[in-house]
């Protein structure tokens, strides 16, 4: 009696190291990104002697940065590889951290918005972390690669805020100058996590033939179109409600403290699921997640349309931010599979490129969407582009099952 070989088991582990590294760098990295959200407007309002309206330029300077920077990402990972376009990236960061506590001791505004701008610049790069934790991971451990990464955020959420807490008063009176010192300390923290990523550079960076396809062939292909729409609609609606929402709750009467812990809640949200996303995915698909995640952001504006107490405020920014991590994450995963290795750099900073350019625009348009529609058209607004991306998962996978030519 004879029995045939097992097939070898997919070996795991250096993908297991890499993501935990990245969600650890992702921990205290995107941390960054939370500090000018929660002070640049501060910072801002403080530099500024007259037009205190453009208080906000540094946090849109920022997520302007970030779109800026996702196809110079691309090409550096490409030509040099991912540990080397990270530790890069994270140096940048400590460089923005640095020129934002310099700028604030000189009270330059200009200044300031260049550090925030830089720090949304390497802010792309840190983007990629969960494409690269994805690189060295089997097929069915990619969705959990990607979610482990994402999970990171949950500390994110919480090293952010605290860090401002903890060090805005550091250099008394000279307020946030402390904060920016400390983010600088971040950025070197998660140098020392990336340094130690073990990512073989593909085949291409070697020298060998790329054998990649065009990559106008790439974005033509009906999977890569859907999940970009996705990525892109999930992200910028996201901005979009997020931005607008303490404005509204403080226009109703509500304290800045009751939007802080709301939008505390929403980052919680956005990444807390992320510990189990990846499950959710491997067993029920890729595109009933982002389904389910588009719900929920067509849930978040049905609640925010009930009413305006502090309640229907809060319930609608854990709807929000469950919908993000649902949807990008879906539509992420859904992303690695339109292409090929020795791809994989450019279609990456392709799709970032475009979710960033409109979630800057997201980020830019919210507050002057707020200020001459209202509340509820922001929240209507939602609804539109939930379907348009429903019909678009409904057509992929129509199409996909009739096996037509892509």
């Amino acid at each position: 009696m004879s029995f045939a070989n097992p097939a070898p088991a997919i070996d795991d582990r250096l993908a297991k190291r890499n993501a935990l590294l990245l969600a650890m760098a992702q921990a205290v990295g995107a941390a960054s990104a939370s500090i000018v959200i929660i002070s640049g407007s501060l910072v801002g309002y403080m530099l500024l002697d007259e037009s205190k309206s453009w208080a906000t330029v540094p946090v849109s300077a920022m997520v302007l940065g970030t779109a800026i920077g996702t196809l110079p990402a691309g090409m550096i990972m490409r030509r040099f590889g991912r540990r080397v376009g990270f530790m890069g990236a994270c140096l940048v960061a400590v460089l923005a951290g640095l020129l934002a506590a310099f700028a604030i001791f000189i009270e330059d505004f200009l200044l300031f918005s260049i550090g925030a701008a830089l720090t949304g610049f390497a802010n792309a790069f840190a983007q990629q972390y969960r494409f690269a934790a994805a690189d060295t991971a089997s097929d069915a451990f990619k969705p959990k690669a990607i979610s482990w990464v994402m999970a990171g955020g949950v500390l994110a959420g919480i090293v952010g805020p605290q860090t401002v807490i903890w060090t805005k008063d550091a250099f008394d009176p000279i307020l946030f100058a402390g904060t920016y010192v400390a983010q600088a300390g971040l950025a070197l923290v998660a140098l020392m996590f990336v340094a130690f990523l073990k990512i073989p550079k593909p085949a291409y960076v070697r020298g060998a033939p790329t054998g990649g396809r065009p990559l106008r062939e790439i974005l033509r292909q009906p999977r890569f179109i859907v999940s970009a729409a996705c990525a892109v609609t999930t992200y910028a609606l996201m901005s979009l409600v997020m931005t607008a929402t303490p404005l509204a709750m403080i226009a109703c009467g509500l304290s800045e403290t009751d939007a802080a812990l709301g939008i505390q809640w929403h980052v919680l949200a956005m990444f807390g699921p992320s510990f189990f996303t990846g499950s959710l995915i491997a067993r029920f698909g890729k595109e009933r997640i982002v389904a389910i995640g588009l719900a929920l952001l067509a849930g978040c504006s049905i609640v925010a349309l009930m009413g305006l107490d502090l309640a229907h405020f809060w319930i609608a920014l854990v709807l929000l931010g469950l919908g993000w991590n649902f949807g990008f994450i879906g539509a992420t995963a859904m992303l690695t599979e339109t292409y090929r290795p020795e791809e994989r750099n450019m279609v990456q900073a392709t799709n970032d490129f475009f979710v960033f350019g409109v979630v800057a625009f997201a980020s830019f348009s919210s507050g002057q969407l707020l200020d001459v529609f209202g509340w509820a058209t922001i929240n209507w607004m939602v609804f539109p582009f939930v379907v348009l991306c429903m019909v678009l998962l409904g057509w992929l996978l129509t199409h996909e099952r009739r096996n037509l030519p892509v």
